[in-house]
């Protein structure tokens, strides 16, 4: 039996519900924009490092 891996077995957190958007004013909704965009780069950099572990551990393994 493969060993778990404590993130499959770990509660995920709730998502929080959607930011109302109607009383925002454009500046405020620029400014959220910026602050998702730097989320995404984040989790971008996240998924890479992730790919660089994964990716090193297999070169280990085909030797």
């Amino acid at each position: 039996m493969p060993a778990l891996d404590p993130e499959d077995i770990a509660p995920r957190p709730a998502r929080p519900a959607p930011r109302l958007l109607d009383p925002l004013s454009v500046d405020e909704l620029e400014a959220y924009i910026g602050e998702l965009e730097a989320e995404i780069a984040r989790v971008r950099q996240a998924i890479e490092a992730k790919r660089g572990h994964r990716s090193a551990a297999e070169s280990v393994f085909r030797r």
